[in-house]
């Protein structure tokens, strides 16, 4: 089949991966343009471009593509039967999912309608969810709302973070998406319509999402939001004017040390080498690795040791 690609970051890789690996003849990889990373800012190639290149397939990487005319007569001359999308970061135009014969073909990182929109795979972890998975629909106008093609479950375990589900995911969609287009092509699947009303929403993420709500949220709520975090916003808050970053923690029971009855929440308790806040509901944390801004990363006992918290300090 002929194919055009669009994607960007490592998530899209595994499936140009897996569309090569089938057979299909990729006439054009769509990703955004280079971009300035790191302190020295130099421009780097997104990992989709790399994958392309040295497969040694045709690249382009247009900074818009809505009312982008020589973009629309490269596509309409290649004539693809279908375009798979995945993580592109650009809302596709009605003028492209008009063109291939099969239509725009989108992996989505959830089980949808649940977490329509940027950052499904955050959003189901900080929300402390067992199970996600992945979805193949067909791209319309509307924000993840078209037809559902296949799915897949993948279940969440309480030890992973969003970073690991990402390779877990992404991994796992390649050849669901390759089944999809067999499909397609061969006329056995019927595209489904979306429930709308048991719609969610995953907003793409802000600085702000990090900040811890001791006083809002219970221990393991905290903790999912910091799971589902990773690697950014993470978590943080505030100790005496300066940004608190929490690197590592878990989730205590307040019979497991000598709690106080009457802290508020964000109250800090220290037990020997261990540094507990309270949450709501009656709930504990113990934050394990920090980092007060401007300095290194510490374990809890050496930030202790090196920091002189006042007496009935609160966080936040």
């Amino acid at each position: 089949m002929k194919l055009v690609f669009c994607g960007t970051p490592r998530f899209a890789v595994p499936t140009l991966e897996a569309l090569l690996a089938a057979g299909h003849e990729i006439a054009l990889v769509v990703t955004q343009p280079d971009r300035p990373v790191g302190r020295a800012q130099q421009l780097a190639a997104p990992p989709v471009k790399q994958t392309a290149l040295a497969a040694q397939l045709a690249v382009t990487q247009p900074e818009k593509i809505r009312n982008n005319a020589e973009f629309r007569a490269l596509l309409e001359a290649i004539a693809p039967a279908a375009i798979v999308v995945v993580a592109y970061g650009r809302i596709i135009p009605p003028w492209m999912l008009a063109l291939p014969r099969l239509g725009c073909i989108n992996l989505h990182a959830s089980l949808l309608p649940k977490y329509r929109g940027a950052a499904p795979i955050q959003w189901a972890v900080a929300n402390g969810e067992s199970i996600t998975g992945n979805t193949t629909m067909l791209l319309e106008e509307g924000l993840d709302t078209g037809p559902i093609l296949m799915q897949q479950e993948i279940p969440i375990s309480r030890e992973q973070n969003a970073g690991d589900l990402f390779e877990l995911l992404a991994e796992a969609g390649a050849p669901l998406v390759a089944r999809t287009l067999a499909a397609l092509a061969d006329g056995s699947i019927r595209p489904q319509p979306q429930d709308h009303a048991r719609a969610t929403l995953a907003p793409l993420l802000d600085r702000e999402d990090g900040r811890m709500d001791f006083a809002g949220r219970t221990a393991t709520g905290l903790w999912n939001r910091w799971r589902g975090f990773q690697p950014w916003p993470g978590a943080f808050t505030m100790l005496d004017g300066k940004k608190l970053i929490v690197h590592c923690m878990r989730v205590v029971e307040a019979a497991s040390f000598n709690a106080p009855s009457t802290t508020q929440t964000g109250g800090v308790c220290i037990e020997g080498r261990r540094l507990l806040v309270a949450c709501a509901g009656g709930t504990w944390l113990e934050f394990t690795e920090l980092q007060l801004e401007g300095k290194k990363r510490l374990t809890a006992t050496e930030f202790l040791r090196g920091t002189q918290l006042p007496a009935h300090v609160r966080l936040g």
